[in-house]
């Protein structure tokens, strides 16, 4: 999605653990197509590298996922999508972002950047 619907032109990580949908050749095929995208992964057992992501999917779990009952794939990917891009990013205010949303921080990293 990232590389769907932004520009990506300074390299970025992506970081992961070792989950199959992360470590399959086709995946991993896309993000070496796209030099600029850098994969990497946690070492097992070691959830400290992936502290953030698991961060939010323990918030994902606890404030979408275990209140509903999804009758499909189709619906529960629409409905995790509804609730990231409504709320997570642009309602939902972080205490690791000083308070603010996603969006805010975005917007703000874009003023510093059209700066310099």
């Amino acid at each position: 999605m990232a590389l769907s619907k932004r520009t990506i032109d300074k390299p970025v990580i992506f970081h992961s653990d070792k989950d199959v949908q992360y470590a399959s050749k086709e995946f991993r095929k896309l993000l070496k197509d796209n030099c600029l995208i850098v994969q990497t992964m946690s070492k097992e057992g070691n959830c400290w590298d992936n502290v953030v992501a698991e961060s939010f999917f323990k918030i994902l779990k606890s404030e979408l996922i275990y209140h509903d009952d999804y009758k499909s794939i189709e619906q529960a990917k629409t409905t995790v999508f509804q609730y990231i891009k409504t709320w997570y990013n642009t309602r939902r205010l972080h205490s690791s972002l000083d308070y603010k949303t996603p969006k805010e921080i975005e917007l703000e990293f874009m003023k510093i950047q059209h700066r310099y």
